[in-house]
């Protein structure tokens, strides 16, 4: 949904510019480095590459991502025992919740997790009872320019192997099954289209819609889960519209 993509946007852009961003750089560090164990050779290793991107989105100094690098790669010591693992839940109002954890203590990531969900009235659900909800998707997101057709644009993206393009308010999101992403990328990149965001993402099978009430509250835990140290990626089932995105970025901009 575009509102997803519009507020990512707007997440990315002050994580960049916001006083936290060494705890993003932390973030972003560790997912270089368990990639990294992959092999060092972005070129080789497609997961290590998407995270190299995402660490260059967020401005991320060129040094602490050749120090990830070989971090994990084992080149130089220091690298964590970090594991990942995927929690499952449910929030208010029927919404589901799969989340990506990076932890060195697993019982801290859980016990942060719990904490969370039961303050937010959810709770932690058992393997298995929400992934089944997600489909594992890439997904591109492009932001039109003055003059560009977006249903060319879809047109283009289908061609090139997509299963889905999404279109609204300036926004275009292109999902692909996941061996055809980086495919469906390099044709987008050759036509100099301005790609903001790419990644593998879990898109859910079904969206609910909430209330403006009930739907900002979703949001205001996903900000709260996506804080924590250890957690990666907050997926949800929440359908977010660009008016609530809006509206949210107003209510945030005006507490600062």
């Amino acid at each position: 949904m575009s509102g997803h993509s519009k507020w990512a946007n707007i997440k990315r852009q002050k994580a960049s510019e916001d006083a936290r961003r060494g705890a993003v750089f932390t973030k972003l560090g560790r997912e270089i480095m368990v990639a990294a164990r992959e092999g060092a050779n972005p070129e080789m290793n497609f997961a290590l590459r998407l995270a190299i991107e995402r660490a260059r989105a967020a401005n991320m100094p060129k040094e602490n991502i050749e120090r990830a690098i070989k971090r994990g790669s084992g080149e130089l010591k220091g690298l964590e025992e970090l594991s990942q693992v995927f929690y499952e839940g449910y929030g208010p109002h029927g919404t589901a919740f799969l989340l990506q954890v990076l932890t060195d203590n697993r019982n801290r990531a859980v016990a942060d997790v719990r904490r969370l969900l039961t303050r937010y009235d959810g709770r932690m659900g058992e393997s298995g009872s929400v992934a089944w909800l997600f489909d594992r998707r890439g997904l591109i997101t492009v932001e039109m320019e003055v003059g560009q057709d977006a249903d060319e644009l879809a047109l283009l993206a289908i061609d090139a192997g997509a299963d889905d393009v999404q279109i609204s308010d300036g926004i275009v999101e292109i999902y692909t099954l996941p061996e055809d992403f980086q495919k469906v990328k390099e044709t987008l990149e050759e036509q100099g289209l301005h790609i903001s965001a790419a990644e593998l993402t879990m898109r859910p099978k079904t969206w609910v819609r909430l209330g403006e009430k009930e739907t900002l509250q979703i949001m205001r835990l996903i900000e709260a889960l996506e804080e924590l140290d250890d957690m990666q990626r907050v997926y949800s089932n929440i359908e977010i519209s660009v008016d609530l995105v809006d509206q949210y970025q107003a209510q945030w901009a005006g507490r600062s």
